[in-house]
């Protein structure tokens, strides 16, 4: 089982996987989040976690499940 800190390294390098695959800058995803891209970067570096709130939000702006964030098998 994966610790608490695997566990969001794993879903940060997710979240930015699925920002490039849609194309997206931190810049630009920050934008359409409506939070800072230090904010977003610290997210994608597990630096910092994240809202369920801000989750839903992913999930909308990039059009996905929420399931494919906690995807954990796929190693980048």
């Amino acid at each position: 089982m994966l610790q608490e800190n695997e566990k969001l390294r794993l879903l940060g390098r997710n979240i930015a996987r699925i920002r490039k695959e849609k194309g997206y800058s931190q810049n630009e995803l920050s934008e359409l989040l409506n939070v800072s891209r230090e904010h977003l970067a610290k997210i994608e570096t597990a630096k910092r976690g994240l809202s369920l709130k801000l989750l839903f939000k992913l999930n909308e702006v990039l059009n996905v499940p929420e399931s494919a964030f906690f995807d954990f098998n796929e190693k980048i």
